[in-house]
């Protein structure tokens, strides 16, 4: 068996890799035959818009595990992490509207709606090429893949860490916010990039597409935990756990740290590019508010809410988050934000090491009993 081979088996052989694959693969499919087999009427049918709600809230998951996977194993708090899922999810934006053609309000068939009413003339030259769906799919990698790779060449080169990293990672998605806003980028302005037609030939006001889709995001979101519970296994794994607690000790030892960190950052923008990719086509928009930093220090939240240096952890506190945003917002819509400040505080307090510390300090005292159970016995 290759190397290549065996970090990327490694995970299958831990017990809660395959736990948390069991669980994602049964919920994923108890939603599609709960979907497909219950007609609407029925009490167990899961309608069409739970189905790509929850197909969201697997997007935002898988962001979180890719964030997890910088600040949980590398030490690294990104704050810019929502530019890298919005880079991704307007690759995806620019096919789905090239594939739009001249169904258009304006009928233009190689300009989109927006492009012709500001009176463009001519599609942009960064707009070739995205009427292919393999250069789109490759894009939504390649997009934020370059820019954390030049980002993190700099500034891990210059060996800045901490805050000060943190500032400049939210700095970072805070002007390419201010930058997708303005008309003349080409990217929609203020409104950005919406009304998409379908995907692959498929047509996205299809119930069939939407839970492809939801599959699709399971999927996706199945193999970028493997892939980061294989690197956090891995060699390379133990060495960003050395850059994480003891860096200048790490570099002594004779490691090249900043190659360990631009590999890892760039692993994760580009988990966070397909999280953004597979989101908008559920969602039907992109826009420039998906670069706020706000919403990456929300992910942040996220978590820690879950548990940091988990994966799983991460997963737990994007679902539960975004369940109970989407619960006190339908009821009680003017303090919803109350609601789950308070939320955060409550879990702050109590559970210092999120949810993922509670189930493993209850895993570890059920382990403690049955040895003592072992012991009396004896």
């Amino acid at each position: 068996m290759s190397s290549s081979q065996s970090w990327l088996l490694r995970p299958f052989n831990e017990r809660s890799t395959q736990l948390f694959l069991g669980i994602l693969i049964g919920a994923v499919a108890l939603v599609s035959i709960l979907h497909l087999v219950f007609p609407e009427d029925h009490a167990l049918h899961v309608s069409a818009y739970t189905v790509t709600l929850l197909g969201k809230y697997l997007c935002y998951a898988l962001l979180a595990v890719a964030v997890d996977l910088v600040w949980g194993y590398l030490g690294i708090l990104s704050l810019g992490h929502g530019a890298f899922f919005a880079l991704g999810g307007y690759a995806m934006g620019m096919y789905l509207m090239r594939q739009i053609g001249d169904r258009g309000v304006y009928g233009d068939p190689v300009l989109p709606d927006f492009m012709v009413f500001l009176n463009w003339q001519e599609l942009p030259w960064f707009w070739h090429g995205f009427d292919m769906a393999w250069f789109a799919f490759a894009m939504v990698l390649l997009a934020p893949g370059l820019l954390a790779l030049v980002f993190g060449f700099l500034a891990f080169r210059s060996r800045v860490t901490g805050v000060y990293l943190s500032i400049i990672t939210q700095a970072l998605t805070f002007a390419l916010m201010l930058a997708f806003f303005r008309n003349e980028m080409g990217f929609g302005g203020n409104n950005g990039l919406t009304d998409f037609k379908d995907i692959l030939g498929f047509d996205l006001r299809s119930d069939a597409t939407r839970l492809g889709l939801f599959i699709a995001t399971g999927i996706a979101l199945a193999i970028g935990y493997v892939v980061c519970r294989g690197i956090v296994l891995s060699k390379l794994g133990r060495v960003s756990v050395a850059c994480r607690d003891a860096e200048a000790r790490t570099r002594f030892i004779g490691y090249r740290v900043e190659r360990v960190q631009l590999f890892v950052f760039v692993v994760s923008a580009m988990l966070a590019g397909v999280a953004g990719a597979l989101y908008v086509p559920q969602v039907g928009i992109i826009n420039p508010s998906e670069f706020s930093p706000l919403f990456s220090i929300e992910v942040v939240v996220w978590v820690a809410l879950g548990g940091r240096a988990t994966l799983y952890g991460a997963v737990i506190g994007a679902l539960l988050v975004n369940y109970a945003k989407t619960v006190f917002t339908g009821v009680m819509p003017d303090a919803w934000l109350f609601a789950l400040g308070g939320l955060f505080v409550l879990v702050t307090v109590l559970l210092p090491k999120g949810i993922a510390g509670l189930l493993r300090r209850r895993k570890k005292a059920d382990d403690d009993d049955q040895v003592t159970g072992q012991e009396v016995t004896a």
